[in-house]
């Protein structure tokens, strides 16, 4: 089975206009590894999902996700993001910007994924070792440990 996330799929400082662009950023990541096989089409899906219901969580935190069917496994894209970038939480910015991205039969895959992080997210420990993990690898291990563990 494929790892969820990867130190490729890292971003340690991100610097985003918006969630638009930090989600692009990310985005790019999956494609680039070749898990995502069309960005804008995966991008569009994200979008649609973003209009139903902000992706914001209390506590700096941004989950921007999708289903689709262009998304070849499942992945979770993962950026610190220093200056912070808004996704409609009601306590302010992210500083922690996790894209879920699904395969569009993958069926409950991805909430179960959501649901897992969710968890650890409530943890300040969990956003702790994130924030403070000194390279892409460590954070990429210390999460698929967690949440796919």
């Amino acid at each position: 089975m494929t790892d969820l996330i990867t130190p490729e799929l890292v971003v340690l400082d991100l610097a985003a206009t918006d969630k638009a662009d930090a989600t692009r950023q990310l985005a790019q990541k999956l494609a680039d590894a070749g898990r995502v096989t069309d960005l804008e089409g995966f991008l569009a899906d994200v979008a649609a999902r973003e209009a139903q219901m902000a992706t914001g969580m209390p506590g700096g935190i941004g989950l921007p996700h999708a289903r689709s069917e262009h998304v070849t496994v499942p992945s979770l894209g993962l950026a610190r993001v220093p200056a912070g970038v808004d996704f409609g939480a009601p306590d302010g910015p992210a500083n922690l910007v996790f894209l879920i991205a699904a395969p569009a039969g993958g069926g409950s895959e991805h909430l179960t994924i959501l649901a897992a992080l969710a968890r650890r997210l409530v943890r300040p420990a969990f956003k702790e070792t994130i924030q403070q993990a000194p390279d892409a690898a460590s954070v990429a291990s210390y999460v698929q440990g967690e949440v796919a563990g």
